[in-house]
């Protein structure tokens, strides 16, 4: 049994709770599109917006808005040839900082949670994972 087949297809849940590379292997197996942004340098909104326009390759007319995120994320294809087209995403030390804090990761994750329903709705799996940086002291 696939590590994925125990998740649901339209997810966002905490990294912590998983294998990264045991989802990475299964993904690759099950021919997903793995998509990463690690946000280790990032420290508030634009940075996090910018980290991931860099890591997926959005297009360059994206607009470092949440709105923008959402209709560029579903504008992304899955790899054509999939027997089961889907997403891994790997949302990886998002800041906990004043500058994005609890509120602000929840406004991004949301959207990430819409992205998932959308492709849900075109029976297209997408999973997200994510981390959350330490506040720095």
């Amino acid at each position: 049994m696939s590590t994925l087949s125990n998740i649901p297809p339209q997810a966002v849940l905490p990294l912590s709770a998983y294998d990264r590379e045991a989802l990475r292997r299964a993904a690759a197996r099950a021919d997903q599109r793995l998509l990463e942004a690690d946000f280790s340098r990032a420290r508030d909104k634009r940075a996090v917006l910018s980290t991931i326009a860099r890591s997926f390759a959005l297009p360059a007319h994206f607009g470092h808005n949440l709105d923008a995120l959402y209709d560029s994320v579903t504008d992304l294809e899955p790899p054509g040839d999939a027997e089961q087209p889907g997403f891994l995403v790997f949302l990886e030390n998002l800041p906990d900082t004043a500058d994005f804090d609890s509120k602000a990761r929840d406004a991004l994750l949301d959207v990430f949670r819409d992205a998932a329903d959308f492709f849900f709705d075109r029976k297209t799996a997408f999973r997200v994972f994510y981390s959350v940086c330490a506040p720095a002291r």
